[in-house]
């Protein structure tokens, strides 16, 4: 795994280091709990965490060791019933006013209404690239997989294997691209009822308090990118039926063109 020493090229590094830490984490060796006084919990000798909230406080765990390129896989089981209000939250970022960050964010819903997957990339310290996707399966039933690929060329969020975004590299248009700063995995629970659900119209219920997520299978693998035909169906299966965001086709928030970087979706 990368450590705080970067002597290393970047891309050499990283085939040393993310090619042999494939097997699947144990929570006690490969994350710290951050924040949540006890709302964070390791249970079952490492192998499952749960993050809880409260009208106190939410909570936060991140990795131990810093990435630059990779594929991180973590299966979540989201908040049941009525989690309007609350976000749970999984992404990967560097640190600075100038920090890149790849965003998974799950809005919480009303029971019975599907919970909104929203994503994001940063670089350079700005982000404002959303898109939203509903999920085609109820995500607080049952673990999911949820994926982040990131090299050089792209970055790919995919669920349960199907590729849902690919965001690739506009470098070549002047836009920056998250490739030259170390990230950390990070993840949270904690309330946004101020924007969370239905742009903050429905407050979180504190009387089904507490909320909590969980999450099992950490998994860190080597920078792989299969680019076949079957991947490109099924993304483009998924912005089909399940995109409900897409910022490079909001032409009110851009009304004198969109972002350089929708050239390439």
């Amino acid at each position: 795994m990368a450590s705080s020493s970067w002597n290393l090229t970047p891309i050499v590094f990283v085939l040393l280091s993310l090619s042999v830490s494939s097997a699947l984490a144990n929570f006690y060796n490969n994350i710290d709990v951050t924040w949540g006084d006890g709302r964070a919990r390791i249970l079952n000798n490492g192998d499952l965490l749960t993050l809880s909230l409260d009208k106190t406080s939410g909570s936060g765990f991140q990795s131990k060791n810093e990435y630059l390129f990779g594929k991180i896989d973590m299966q979540l089981k989201l908040v049941p019933g009525n989690s309007a209000g609350t976000v749970t939250a999984y992404y990967l970022s560097s640190q600075g006013p100038t920090h890149d960050e790849i965003d998974y964010e799950f809005l919480g819903n009303l029971s019975g209404d599907p919970y909104i997957l929203h994503t994001n990339v940063y670089a350079q310290g700005k982000g404002g690239r959303e898109q939203q996707f509903y999920l085609w399966f109820d995500p607080t039933a049952d673990f999911h997989t949820y994926s982040i690929l990131w090299n050089p060329q792209r970055i790919i969020f995919s669920v349960d294997g199907t590729p849902i975004r690919e965001y690739k590299n506009p470098e070549s248009l002047g836009v920056p691209y998250p490739k030259n700063q170390p990230m950390k995995m990070y993840s949270s629970l904690w309330n946004a009822d101020d924007w969370a659900t239905r742009g903050g119209l429905v407050k979180t219920d504190w009387s089904r308090a507490p909320f909590t997520a969980s999450y099992r299978n950490l998994n860190q693998n080597a920078c792989i990118w299969s680019s076949g035909k079957s991947s490109q169906q099924r993304l483009q299966w998924v912005r089909k039926n399940y995109m409900i965001y897409n910022y490079c086709t909001d032409t009110k928030r851009f009304p004198q063109g969109f972002p350089a970087e929708c050239s390439l979706q």
